[in-house]
């Protein structure tokens, strides 16, 4: 049997979680988690997702707030004896005293082709920059960000509407099996890790709020890519006489614009914007302080018409 302590947080992490512990060759030894957080409007404290599963399934769950200064549960994790520390999406750097603990290594599960996009938002910055490819890498892990040698990966192809959130389930459903497989391929030996080209690195950083202000200057295709890649956050967002509208869905139309961001029709099938090498049709819109809806239902609501301006 592998002994494994597993590191998550967030839902992507679930299913990992639950295939390590029906997995007959792993011997699941405890889940280390990070504090229950206030969530919702609310603000009610809510457990991460993670802890969730291991509760119902009996499974010993440890939280911290650092687990770089967290002493008890070092000693805790050295007690327990695992064979590997597996992290995917856990949210915090792991000391160099901690990765020493596990007898083999830790394995982070990364989503994205590495050396490509290291760093804490990859699945967000693939659709962003327009990708037609990405996936998700095994690494060992080492005391800098996502360095380490690969394991294995998995290739993943993104079509022209994947949004964020559609990549997002595919990598959660595909990491289980490759976590397992890489397991098994160390503690076998059969695994051999291979050295990261530091030289074609690229890093990922997290969207703030201001990074969805749509700049309609850019081309039809990148602000597509642009509302696509950030659905839940941070939303892509324009103005319409001075008040905020989050567009959340459009589609790319490979037609003749003027450049203009002017609005050329307006029809059943949304709001047909003119871009630079293109057309932009808005499809689904939130304007503020109320509900997502379609763009038509918007547009017969604010009487857009032809001629008329996003943005100002």
């Amino acid at each position: 049997m592998i002994n494994v302590v597993y590191m998550a947080t967030p839902d992507i992490a679930v299913k990992s979680l639950e295939e390590l512990f029906n997995n007959k060759d792993i011997n699941l030894l405890a889940v280390i988690t990070q504090p229950d957080r206030p969530k919702g409007r609310g603000n009610k404290l809510t457990p991460p997702p993670v802890k969730v599963f291991s509760l119902e399934h009996n499974i010993p769950c440890y939280q911290t707030e650092k687990i770089s200064k967290d002493d008890e549960l070092k000693n805790k994790l050295k007690e327990l004896k695992p064979d590997f520390f597996v992290t995917f999406a856990f949210g915090q750097i792991l000391s160099s005293d901690i990765l020493d603990i596990p007898k083999y290594s830790t394995v982070n599960l990364h989503a994205s082709l590495l050396p490509k996009y290291r760093g804490a938002n990859p699945i967000q910055r693939c659709i962003y920059n327009g990708d037609k490819k990405t996936g998700i890498t095994t690494m060992l892990t080492v005391f800098e960000l996502d360095a380490g040698d690969i394991c294995e990966t998995v290739e993943i192809d993104i079509d022209e509407n994947m949004t964020n959130v559609e990549l997002n389930q595919i990598i959660c459903e595909k990491a289980p099996k490759l976590i397992c497989s890489t397991l098994k391929g160390l503690y076998s030996k059969t695994i051999v890790p291979k050295k990261q080209d530091n030289n074609k690195a690229t890093v990922a950083h997290k969207f703030i709020k201001q990074d969805g202000l749509i700049d309609w200057n850019k081309t039809a295709g990148e602000i597509h890519n642009q509302v696509r890649s950030m659905v839940d956050f941070p939303t892509a967002y324009t103005y319409f006489n001075g008040k905020m509208i989050k567009i959340t869905q459009t589609k790319l139309l490979h037609s003749q614009s003027d450049n203009s961001n002017k609005i050329v029709n307006v029809s059943k099938n949304g709001i047909e914007i003119a871009a630079k090498n293109g057309c932009l049709l808005v499809t689904k819109v939130k304007p503020e302080s109320k509900g997502e809806m379609s763009a038509y239902d918007f547009a017969n609501g604010a009487k857009l018409k032809s001629g008329m301006k996003f943005g100002e």
